[in-house]
């Protein structure tokens, strides 16, 4: 997992890891160079040299021929002429990553703050070119030094895991058409979800559930979620249960957007909505297994403080919550009269314990405004669930207010939630891994100042 934190100390990049053991940041990896972390990282490389380098002609080619003209009549027909002259071109498949610039002197790549092995210029032209062997289930940032000025670069570029993409042998299920709801809870919102519904899916067994917020950023199977992909790859290796699943969007009152009303505010009107309407109309429709036990919620932003505030509100509904870089901050937050996000990480410590699982997913460039600070919230979330005995997880990476890191993830974190899953029962008391007990809370200790 790449946890660490780009700054700039007069001009040159210095990065922080947030250890997964000892979850503190320091200005150097400890377990760079065990041998556990070599092995893991050369496991990585192989099996993703087996599984998609020749689905990326690009990278295949870069493989096969490092500085050949054939790169560059590629590169160059393939790659967008206005991102290989600012430095921002790049294409990716799993960990394995080509990169390549326009400069007329040689420039440096930087890869999450560390230098990387000299890039090759391609012949007849001041194009440089370089394939990267990146960790995968994580997100990434790059930039170059050229000419002793910082140039180009992104951040947030996913290296996805091998479930992320369409597997042979693997059989799809099917995404029903858009759907429309107008709910009378919120007084003639109309909002749009879509059903998916597995290939395994049989009427007389009752499936599991899980609910997606932003819905329609995850029906298609290309998109930067690729959550119908990995659906398909976790059920059919029995990772996670044959289940039934709602992508629902934020709704829309008239011209009024609906989004921050219907998920960042903390009350049960929401849950309500979710179970009184939307899923009443999808139980008429399939065979749903009604226990928490079986059920699960995600999002993204202020999707994944509603799906928190959901499992929080209705815990006979939910009790698996998936959380990306969640805004458990103020933004409809008024002082007296109604809660917001940001009162959570009280309430976890001082309400009345729920039985939920919860993954949380940040990092440390998320974030910094009048509502509050993303990722300080999200350390305080993790903090007050391992206080609380709480089972849950915190992934920590350096991305910004984007999903990359946790779409790259996406089968890791749907593994973890729906683990011992078993279909003959119908409840669990979720405890605390004794590993987790055994952990220090979350500390940040090395900051990008002197």
């Amino acid at each position: 997992m790449n946890n660490g934190t780009i700054c700039r100390t007069n001009g040159s990049p210095k990065k922080y890891f947030l250890h997964e053991r000892t979850k503190r940041f320091s200005p150097i990896p400890r377990d760079i160079l065990g041998p556990m972390r070599f092995l893991v990282l050369v496991l990585t490389w192989f099996c993703m040299t087996l599984t998609a380098w020749s689905a990326e002609p690009l990278i295949e080619l870069a493989r096969a021929k490092s500085a050949s003209t054939e790169l560059r009549d590629a590169i160059v027909s393939r790659m967008d002429a206005t991102a290989l002259e600012g430095g921002t071109a790049y294409v990716a498949e799993g960990g394995n990553f080509l990169f390549a610039v326009r400069s007329r002197t040689e420039p440096v790549l930087y890869v999450n703050g560390l230098r990387r092995n000299p890039m090759r210029k391609l012949p007849g032209v001041d194009l440089w070119a370089s394939l990267e062997s990146l960790p995968t289930g994580t997100s990434h940032k790059f930039e170059y030094e050229i000419d002793g000025k910082w140039t180009g670069g992104r951040s947030d570029i996913p290296a996805y895991l091998p479930e992320c993409y369409e597997q042979a042998g693997v059989p799809q299920g099917k995404l029903s058409e858009k759907l429309i709801h107008t709910s009378q809870i919120y007084n003639g919102t109309v909002s749009e979800y879509w059903i998916y519904v597995p290939a395994q899916y049989q009427a007389d067994k009752p499936a599991a559930l899980m609910v997606w917020h932003d819905g329609h950023n995850h029906i298609r199977r290309d998109g930067s979620a690729r959550t119908l992909n990995v659906i398909d790859n976790l059920i059919h290796q029995g990772k996670m249960p044959v289940s039934i699943h709602v992508f629902i969007s934020p709704g829309m009152q008239g011209e009024r957007r609906m989004r921050s009303i219907q998920y960042d505010t903390v009350d049960d009107t929401y849950a309500r909505f979710l179970r009184d309407e939307i899923l009443r109309e999808v139980e008429a429709k399939y065979n749903i297994r009604k226990d928490a036990y079986s059920r699960a919620i995600s999002g993204a932003s202020s999707g994944a403080i509603c799906a928190f505030n959901v499992a929080w509100q209705q815990p006979d509904q939910f009790s698996r919550v998936h959380s990306l870089i969640g805004s458990y901050t103020s933004i409809q937050w008024r002082p007296g009269q109604l809660e917001g996000g940001n009162v959570y990480p009280f309430k976890v410590r001082k309400e009345a314990k729920r039985n939920i699982r919860v993954w949380l997913q940040d990092g440390s460039d998320d974030l910094e405004n009048a509502h509050g600070s993303w990722p300080l919230q999200n350390i305080q979330m993790a903090n007050s669930l391992k206080m609380m005995g709480y089972d849950y997880f915190l992934s920590w990476g350096n991305g910004t207010h984007n999903q990359a890191h946790g779409n790259a993830e996406l089968p890791r974190a749907l593994t973890w939630l729906w683990r011992d899953y078993n279909p003959n029962r119908t409840e669990q008391t979720y405890v605390q891994d004794e590993a987790e007990k055994a952990k220090p809370y979350w500390r940040v200790t090395g900051l990008n100042r002197d």
